[in-house]
């Protein structure tokens, strides 16, 4: 029988996701791991979209713990390390506090941003939502607005309904890509606008820094060691 071959849109040929890397006659080197990097989620889309950046002598190992409390996450990535025989230089939790949950949420967000902090940890946090860090690729706000807010501004950029498909394995797996791709996207925008909010909230308690995502610092660290 003949071989199967996966169909591609014809939109999506020539994207970055869909390129085949083409044979060379030089011999490649091995490089070497001058770094390596946990990144602890709780979501598929953060897991997807961090494993997307062309690091060159960076090993990133990023892990989807979803369906945890932030709490929970935090201990669950002590088992992690405790567990593995791999030495990381760098361990960030990457979560995200829905305020529609209430006081209990606040609470839990807290005290995980303390913990993960006196672990030793790097917490890339969001507040409302991880989303916010798409939005700011755009636009800058810093109105204190719900996540459905971010959801439908991306459903008008990508042209989706990015509450119902944004979170498919598929959409998540080339966000990254998207957002380097869109003609009015800007990453460098994205980490200026986040470091401006910050600025203005890092003196609030941790549930109140409304709109805040630190999600700025892992990409900036994933940044440094990209492949040029």
């Amino acid at each position: 029988m003949p071989k199967k071959t996966k169909s591609i849109k014809v939109t999506d040929k020539g994207k970055a996701w869909n390129k085949k890397s083409s044979p060379t006659g030089y011999r490649v080197e091995r490089i070497p791991m001058n770094k390596t990097i946990l990144i602890v989620c709780e979501g598929q889309t953060e897991k997807l979209y961090f494993e997307s950046f062309p690091v060159l002598g960076v090993r990133v190992d990023a892990i989807n713990l979803q369906g945890q409390s932030k709490l929970k996450m935090v201990e669950s990535t002590q088992e992690l390390i405790a567990s593995t025989d791999v030495a990381y230089d760098e361990t960030w939790c990457v979560f995200d506090m829905d305020v529609r949950k209430g006081e209990v949420e606040y609470s839990d967000f807290d005290n995980a941003i303390l913990q993960a902090i006196n672990l030793g940890y790097k917490v890339a946090y969001s507040n409302d939502a991880f989303e916010l860090w798409f939005y700011l690729h755009f636009n800058y706000s810093d109105a204190e607005n719900l996540r459905t807010f971010y959801y439908d501004e991306l459903s008008k950029r990508f042209g989706l309904n990015y509450q119902k498909d944004g979170k498919r394995y598929d959409f998540c797996l080339k966000i990254y890509f998207l957002l380097n791709e869109h003609e009015h996207s800007s990453q460098a925008n994205a980490i200026e606008s986040a470091k401006s909010l910050f600025k203005i909230k890092e003196d609030l308690p941790y549930h109140q820094q409304n709109p805040v995502t630190k999600v700025f610092e892992l990409v900036e660290e994933l940044n440094r060691n990209l492949r040029r």
